[in-house]
């Protein structure tokens, strides 16, 4: 089994998002790539620029694509949240030697609106025009939805580093059935590799509900895990040793 990793981070994010897992894989043999993903790499405090609202999900990918192939081997693909559900596009172009979907967002022909994500996005959905413009959450709908079980301090720290997302993205994601262009969507019969699918029981804004049905989609060759007392942000709440372990001990599994 290969020993690179690409670590494909969620909305508002960036590849800090994976300090905590880099630095754990590293200390195992692993080379852990942390791409930033179109427009990401900026201060959240300045104002995104306009084009990052109309930008798909497939222009993730492609960028995504072309780091991949300039590799001299196949890696490994991790995706957590908007990252997993990347990971799977890529996954179905056969450029991974294995999936790893940590509370992956879910593709096209999933229906993922729930309540507590309607909560999560609540703030974005009411602006006019959301679907082509760059949005981010209130602290209070991060807190909400992804940081829950972080110390209201690390909350804090986690959100002043959150960018703003695409709305096009975020779109093609929640209302995939009004995307002419399917970008979300998956042929999960050429997604070959195997595939390791993580749900965490207290998730809000990717529900467990929701992540489990991905697992099915790919049921020929995933392996499903859910966790007990875990929520979203299993790259950083505590005890997401645990689940970079188990991570760990799938991927030895795996071997050549």
């Amino acid at each position: 089994m290969t020993k690179t990793i690409v670590m494909i981070h969620g909305m508002w994010g960036s590849g800090w998002y994976w300090e905590n897992y880099a630095k754990y894989f590293e200390a195992r043999g692993y080379r852990c790539i942390r791409p930033t993903l179109r427009f990401h790499d900026m201060d959240p405090r300045d104002t995104p620029p306009p084009q990052l609202g109309t930008t798909s999900l497939l222009d993730y990918a492609e960028d995504l694509e072309k780091e991949i192939r300039e590799l001299r081997e196949i890696p490994i693909l991790m995706g957590h949240s908007m990252g997993g559900l990347l990971a799977q596009i890529l996954g179905s172009r056969g450029l991974a030697r294995a999936l790893v979907l940590l509370t992956t967002a879910s593709p096209a022909g999933i229906v993922a609106l729930r309540l507590s994500v309607i909560r999560s996005f609540w703030s974005m959905l009411m602006r006019w025009g959301f679907w082509r413009k760059p949005g981010r959450q209130k602290f209070e709908e991060a807190a909400y939805s992804m940081l829950h079980l972080l110390p209201v301090e690390e909350q804090k720290k986690a959100f002043e580093r959150f960018v703003y997302e695409s709305g096009r993205a975020a779109s093609e994601i929640g209302f995939w059935l009004f995307d002419g262009r399917k970008a979300a969507a998956v042929d999960e019969s050429k997604v070959a590799c195997p595939v390791l699918v993580v749900g965490a029981a207290e998730d809000r804004i990717t529900p467990v509900s929701v992540v489990r049905k991905v697992a099915e989609k790919y049921q020929e060759v995933a392996t499903y895990k859910e966790f007990a007392g875990h929520a979203h942000w299993v790259v950083g709440e505590p005890g997401w040793e645990e689940i970079a372990d188990y991570v760990n001990e799938w991927l030895n599994q795996l071997g050549d």
